[in-house]
Parts: C-alpha cells; sequence; structure tokens
C-alpha cells in the first residue's frame, strides 16, 4: 500500500514551513520537525487560503505568477514549472489576479497548490470547509 504525501498526511496540504506562527488547529505535538501539522485537512487549507490573503494584503501580490513565486521560490522549487501546473489546473493565464475574497476563486487556487504539492487533488469538501473557517 503506497503511503499518503507527507503533505496529506500532515494534514498541510501546502507543506507550509514551521514558523512562529500559531495557526488554528494546529496538532498539539508538532513531530514533522520542518511543516506545521494540523488536526484535520480543513486547517491546513485554511491556513494555506489565508497565507495567500496575507501575500496579496502585505506584500502585495496580485497575479498568480507572483503568488507562486512567494510561495514556492526557485531556490526550492521549480517555479516556473510550479506557476504553470496551478495555471493549467486553474484554466487562467500567469497574469490572472485572484481575488483573495471570493470563495469559489481561493478554493480552486488552494486546490491547485495542493494538487502541485502532494501530486493528488484535493478533497473539495476540505477547502470548502477551510474556506468557510475563515
Amino acid at each position: 500500500m503506497t503511503q499518503l504525501p507527507r503533505g496529506l498526511r500532515n494534514n498541510n496540504p501546502g507543506n507550509i514551513r514551521l514558523s512562529k506562527d500559531k495557526w488554528q488547529g494546529l496538532r498539539q505535538e508538532q513531530t514533522d520537525g520542518t511543516f506545521f501539522q494540523f488536526i484535520a485537512p480543513m486547517w491546513g487549507y485554511r491556513a494555506l487560503i489565508r497565507t495567500l490573503q496575507n501575500y496579496h494584503r502585505l506584500h502585495g501580490c496580485r497575479t498568480i505568477a507572483e503568488y507562486i513565486n512567494r510561495w514556492a521560490p526557485a531556490t526550492e522549487n521549480h517555479t516556473s514549472g510550479y506557476i504553470s501546473a496551478v495555471c493549467r489546473e486553474m484554466q487562467v493565464p500567469t497574469t490572472f489576479e485572484p481575488d483573495v475574497n471570493d470563495q469559489a476563486t481561493m478554493c480552486a487556487f488552494a486546490s491547485a497548490i495542493s494538487l502541485v504539492e502532494n501530486g493528488i487533488p484535493a478533497v473539495q469538501q476540505d477547502v470548502l470547509d477551510g474556506w468557510k473557517a475563515l
């Protein structure tokens, strides 16, 4: 039997790295050492969506390419391929400017990131529950 990808095992579909942030829904004990672990997938999606919203608000990200350049920097990722994959999944150009307050847009964005990170399509109810928890 194949093991789930790390991001899904951690209920952290965006593979958000450990930091000083005190996210809602964190597991009491963080045993990964690199990535946050959440008690349920919805909390990982909530953190992913909130991070994207903060990229807009705090860092001026506007286009999909700008968000992904920050999310998956070239020092760690094949960023251009990541951007292409997210845009292909969302069926938008790299210059698309997502409305960070629109449920459908942000759930699609989070789902696309999760697919790239984990190689498995997102469970849409988990993404929607994450949005509802904002």
